[in-house]
């Protein structure tokens, strides 16, 4: 616990210091509850230094349950475009990731001579990005960490209702992330007892019982039609995809895990933007206890020219993005299908040499 105070009271000094300032947070690319609640809640904590912060997205928050979130709780983010003035922000900070999947706004930040002041998160320490300050450590989310930040300095406030929707928020972003609690450690669940006490019950029954759209059933059900299982591995490609339907490629993996003797879970597909940007996006989920996903993505998918990996992971799940460069484009379906064919092929003799297995396949 004093390593955390100290963390803690590193932070405030930071914000103290830059008092009076206009900060900008900067969520991942396809932001979830956990990504959102840790945004909403440095916010808060920033409000109280008079720092002004607006929270910057650069995808889709496409997720029935993204969406509920945003909505019930009246959170206001900014879409990343070309054309916002990023020269307003004196500071920047990073929530719930470490710049992997928003390596454009990075750059628009550094021309703009942003200062990255923070980092927070509780994934695996990942290379090539340098802060002020960072707090990465293990835990169940990200929420966890801003509980903690909130409950040492006695912030929260029954009677105020924008401090119940950041309780609210972040009880949300711990529940999702540790699957219900079932991943959640002793520093989860203290950060949930506390949390308890502020929170609006009604909004998060609201926020965990979102159905799955009819498009997302018939993406789970392509990841159930295409998957090959080997080792205990299920691996299926979902060919294209819309860039709204990105967050059914994570909810795939998760009911591949489902199956009787899978142990680990990975579902790929091209990711289509509307304006023909393409990355192919996977998502892995394991209940593997010596399986580390961050090591495992890492092998499959390597690094890029600059030696930074396209991908990463947590304790029970990961995730990679890889921009399809110069084959990009919507062109004709004989094209399309060669692409993804050749993608499709050379991820799975990466993912079948990693696991172990004679990576020839059809």
């Amino acid at each position: 616990m004093g390593l955390i105070m100290k963390q803690i009271e590193q932070i405030k000094s930071l914000l103290e210091e830059r008092r009076g300032s206009k900060h900008v947070v900067v969520l991942h690319k396809y932001p979830d509850p956990d990504a959102i609640a840790a945004g909403y809640a440095h916010r808060l904590i920033s409000s109280e230094f008079d720092i002004e912060v607006d929270l910057l997205y650069d995808g889709e928050v496409s997720h029935q349950q993204n969406i509920a979130l945003v909505k019930a709780l009246n959170i206001d983010l900014i879409k990343f475009t070309k054309e916002l003035n990023l020269e307003q922000y004196s500071s920047a900070i990073l929530v719930d990731h470490q710049g992997n999947t928003v390596g454009n706004i990075l750059e628009r930040l550094k021309q703009a001579k942003v200062e990255m002041l923070l980092v927070v998160d509780h994934h695996e320490l990942q290379d090539g990005l340098e802060a002020v300050y960072s707090d990465i450590r293990k835990a169940g989310s990200t929420s966890t960490l801003y509980s903690q930040y909130l409950e040492a300095m006695d912030i929260l406030d029954p009677a105020q209702k924008s401090h119940i929707l950041v309780a609210t928020a972040l009880m949300s972003g711990i529940l999702t992330d540790t699957n219900g609690f079932i991943r959640a450690d002793a520093d989860d669940f203290r950060a949930a007892s506390y949390l308890s006490k502020f929170r609006d019950p009604e909004i998060i029954n609201l926020m965990m019982n979102q159905v799955r759209t009819k498009h997302v059933m018939e993406i789970i059900g392509r990841a159930l039609d295409n998957r090959f299982v080997v080792e205990n591995y299920s691996i299926a490609g979902l060919g294209y995809l819309r860039s709204i339907d990105r967050d059914a490629i994570p909810e795939a993996a998760d009911f591949l895990l489902t199956e009787e003797n899978v142990h680990t879970a990975l579902a790929y597909g091209i990711v289509r933007e509307d304006n023909d940007e393409e990355e192919l996006v996977g998502s892995l989920r394991t209940d593997k206890f010596t399986l580390d996903p961050d090591d495992f993505i890492k092998s499959v998918i390597g690094v890029d020219e600059n030696g930074h990996y396209w991908g990463g992971g947590k304790v029970t799940a990961g995730a990679f993005s890889i921009p399809i460069g110069f084959l990009k484009g919507d062109h004709d379906d004989h094209y399309d299908e060669m692409k993804w064919q050749v993608y499709d092929m050379k991820l799975k003799q990466r993912l079948l040499a990693v696991i172990g297995v004679n990576p020839a396949i059809k």
